[in-house]
């Protein structure tokens, strides 16, 4: 896929860059009208237990993600000749390709409509990226990339610790350790600001929900099919074994 940049914003204003991810918040989800308050709703009876709104935001979370950092993954490839940013990429690329098998599996079972473009805002993201070069290109590849993953791991853990539901459940569980795996060969790089990824993971801003829900499908559209590489589906992307004491890299001034 490839994302116009006419949808990217300004990525930095007075050398600090400014993110908005409250698409990690996603509050309602394609084709199905919130007539309850409160996620734990529940919107079906199936074979796997029951499904709440806040499964099926879960699964469209997810799916979401994919359809951006995919996209940025293919990106990296073709501009980056570091062996880490290759790292980043390659696992980029498996961990989505794999992780978005299980949401249309998931899908399927349960009913969901998945959509098939990221949201304007994710869309955004990509351009951001896309609008920059050299290393300026990687470091903000890697921190956008960065804040959306640390920023995720909270509706895992909710999703994992309420769901009642089996194939949800795990869902949740790859995708913990896919992106766990993915925060770990970000840290890789040493080109994360640290600073940039606390501060928009605890104060994010809001943004209207037209900016952050993904446009619903076209009627009668086949789902987009987010493929691993052929050359790369013997890649591992699990959460890696821990190295106490490991020496960490040294951020690269942006």
């Amino acid at each position: 896929m490839r994302i116009s940049r006419s949808t990217a914003g300004t990525a930095f204003v007075g050398g600090a860059m400014i993110l908005t991810l409250t698409a990690l918040a996603y509050p309602s989800m394609l084709g199905v009208q919130n007539t309850a308050s409160g996620q734990d709703r529940i919107i079906a009876n199936t074979q796997y237990g029951p499904l709440t709104e806040a499964d099926r935001d879960f699964v469209v979370k997810v799916r979401a993600a994919g359809l951006w950092e995919q996209p940025l993954g293919q990106m990296i490839m073709e501009r980056s000749k570091s062996p880490a940013m290759i790292e980043v990429a390659e696992h980029l690329l498996v961990g989505h390709g794999r992780l978005d098998a299980g949401c249309r599996k998931v899908s399927t079972d349960l009913g969901i409509t998945l959509p098939n473009e990221p949201s304007p805002q994710q869309q955004q993201f990509v351009a951001t990226a896309e609008g920059s070069s050299g290393k300026e290109f990687e470091s903000t590849a890697v921190t956008l990339m960065r804040i959306a993953h640390g920023g995720i791991f909270p509706t895992i853990a909710k999703i994992r610790a309420t769901t009642r539901n089996s194939m949800v459940r795990e869902l949740a569980d790859t995708t913990n350790d896919t992106v766990l795996d993915h925060i770990t060969v970000l840290e890789k790089t040493g080109l994360i600001n640290h600073e940039q990824v606390s501060f928009q993971i605890t104060a994010p801003p809001k943004l209207p929900q037209e900016q952050t829900t993904p446009p619903p499908p076209q009627q009668g559209a086949p789902v987009r099919v987010l493929e691993v590489p052929e050359n790369l589906k013997d890649l591992q992307t699990v959460a890696p074994n821990p190295s106490y004491g490991a020496p960490q890299p040294t951020p690269t001034a942006n």
